[in-house]
C-alpha cells in the first residue's frame, strides 16, 4: 500500500480524471448527434405543413431532450414502470377527493354567471353544456390558475425520439411548429409533459381539428381567451359524438347481494330496465325522461368499496377527451355540481392501490387462465376489474371485484403449484 501527500492526492486525481474523460465512452455526445439529426429529418415534413425555413430552425435551435419526463425508453437505462398519470396510480379515493371537487365546482358556478353569454351560444351551436366544459377547464389547469410546466416542443421532440408512442409524438412536433408559423407565440408553448397545450389540454394536432375563434377576433385562442377554449372543448367532444340533451351517467344504489361481475361494459340494456331490476338513483334523482331508453351499463371504479354508476353514450365521450374513468367521474361530478348537483352519495372506501408491476403481474395470471384478454398495462381499469371478480368466484374467494395483494398472493400460490 503506497501512501500518497495531500497535494500529490490531488494530481494524481486530477489526471486520473482528465484521463478518464478523454477515454470515455462518446455513448452521450452520439447520442445526442442522433437526436440532433434527427431533429433535422423532421424539416421536409414540416415543409409540407406548411412551416417556413425560418420557423423550423427557431423551433430546433438549441432543443435538447428532457430525460426527466415519464415514458421514455433510454438505452442503455435500466426500464422501470412508466410513471403514470393520477388517473391511474391512484385510487379513488385519492384521486376524487371532496375538497378538490366541492372548490372547483364552486368556483365553477361563478364562472357560469360570468361567461353565461358564450356558454350559451356554446350549447346552443355544440349541444355541450357549458357546466361539461367548465369543469374540463377546471379539471386540466384548475380554470387557468395552473401553470404549465414544460415547454412543448421540448416535450414533444423527446417523447418523439424516445418515448413509447413515438409515431404520435413526432406528428405532434410538427403541428407544434405549424401553430408557430401560424402565429402562436413561443412563449405560448407551454404544457404538460404530455405535450397538451391551453387552458383546456388540448396537443396540437387537435388544435386544428378542433381549436375555435368563438369570440370572432379572428383568431383561435385557446390560452387567453375563455369562449374560445370552452368552445374548442365542446367542438372536440360535439366531434367525439355527444348526444344533446342527454346526461353522462347516474350514481345508483345497487340492490342488495350485487354480482359485482355483471359491471361490464358490454352488459348493455335501457337505463329504465337497470332501474326496474331495483337499481336506485342516488339522491332521489329522477333520471330524465330523454334517458330511460338510452343503453347503459354498470360501472363500479373501486368495485364494491364504492359507489355504483349507470354510464352511458356520453360517458364514453368524455372518456375519449382523457381515456380515464376517474377522470370522467371527476369532470361529471364537478360538472353536475355546477349545474346544481350534490357530492356522491356513497362514500369511497379507503383501498389500497397496487404497484404497476404487480397489477401488471396480476394481468398476466389472469390472462393465462383466459380471464383477461385486453392490454397489459398495469391499470386497474374496468376489463382488469371485471376478469378480477371472475377469478374471485370461480375460486371461491371473497367478491369484490378490487384488486388487492390477497388476491395476487393467491394467484402466486395457485401459479407455483401448476
Amino acid at each position: 500500500m503506497i501512501l500518497l501527500s495531500a497535494g500529490r492526492t490531488a494530481v494524481v486525481l486530477a489526471v486520473t480524471m482528465m484521463l478518464a474523460f478523454a477515454l470515455a465512452p462518446t455513448a452521450g455526445r452520439a447520442a445526442d448527434a442522433a437526436f440532433q439529426q434527427w431533429l433535422q429529418s423532421l424539416w421536409p415534413d414540416a415543409q409540407k405543413l406548411g412551416v417556413s425555413r425560418a420557423t423550423f430552425e427557431q423551433a430546433v435551435r438549441g432543443l435538447e431532450p428532457d430525460l426527466s419526463l415519464p415514458d421514455l425508453v433510454i438505452p442503455g437505462r435500466a426500464q422501470t414502470p412508466p410513471r403514470g398519470q393520477a388517473e391511474f396510480v391512484q385510487t379513488p379515493a385519492e384521486y376524487l377527493r371532496e375538497k378538490t371537487l366541492a372548490s372547483l365546482a364552486g368556483q365553477g358556478r361563478q364562472l357560469l354567471e360570468q361567461h353565461r353569454t358564450a356558454l350559451q351560444g356554446i350549447e346552443q351551436r355544440f349541444g355541450v353544456p357549458g357546466s361539461v366544459v367548465l369543469a374540463i377547464w377546471g379539471r386540466e389547469t384548475a380554470f387557468g390558475t395552473y401553470k404549465l410546466p414544460h415547454d412543448a416542443l421540448r416535450v414533444l421532440a423527446t417523447q418523439g425520439y424516445y418515448g413509447r408512442r413515438k409515431d404520435m409524438f413526432r406528428n405532434e412536433l410538427l403541428y407544434a411548429m405549424k401553430m408557430m408559423e401560424d402565429g402562436v407565440a413561443r412563449s405560448d408553448m407551454r404544457a404538460s409533459w404530455g405535450g397538451a397545450l391551453g387552458l383546456t389540454q388540448f396537443l396540437p394536432s387537435e388544435f386544428y381539428k378542433h381549436g375555435v375563434d368563438f369570440d370572432g377576433d379572428g383568431k383561435r385562442d385557446i390560452w387567453r381567451s375563455v369562449p374560445d377554449a370552452l368552445a374548442s372543448a365542446a367542438q372536440q367532444l360535439a366531434a367525439k359524438g355527444w348526444q344533446a340533451g342527454k346526461h353522462w351517467a347516474y350514481e345508483v344504489k345497487p340492490p342488495r347481494g350485487l354480482d359485482c361481475t355483471i359491471a361490464d361494459p358490454d352488459n348493455l340494456k335501457p337505463l329504465r330496465d337497470w332501474l326496474a331490476a331495483g337499481f336506485v338513483p342516488a339522491g332521489g334523482k329522477r333520471p330524465a325522461a330523454a334517458d330511460l331508453n338510452e343503453p347503459a351499463s354498470l360501472l363500479q371504479p373501486a368495485g364494491l368499496h364504492g359507489p355504483s354508476f349507470l354510464i352511458m353514450k356520453n360517458y364514453y365521450v368524455i372518456k375519449d377527451y382523457n381515456f380515464s374513468d376517474l377522470y370522467v367521474l371527476f369532470v361529471g361530478n364537478v360538472s353536475d355540481r355546477i349545474a346544481g348537483g350534490g357530492p356522491f352519495e356513497r362514500a369511497w372506501d379507503p383501498v389500497v392501490q397496487l404497484r404497476t408491476k404487480d397489477l401488471e403481474e396480476m394481468q398476466n395470471h389472469l390472462a393465462a387462465l383466459g380471464m383477461y384478454r385486453d392490454k397489459i398495462d398495469g391499470k386497474a381499469g374496468m376489463r382488469t376489474r371485471l376478469a378480477l371478480g371472475a377469478y374471485e368466484k370461480a375460486n371461491g374467494l371473497s367478491l369484490d371485484c378490487w384488486p388487492d395483494a390477497a388476491v395476487l398472493d393467491h394467484m402466486r400460490a395457485r401459479a407455483s403449484r401448476r
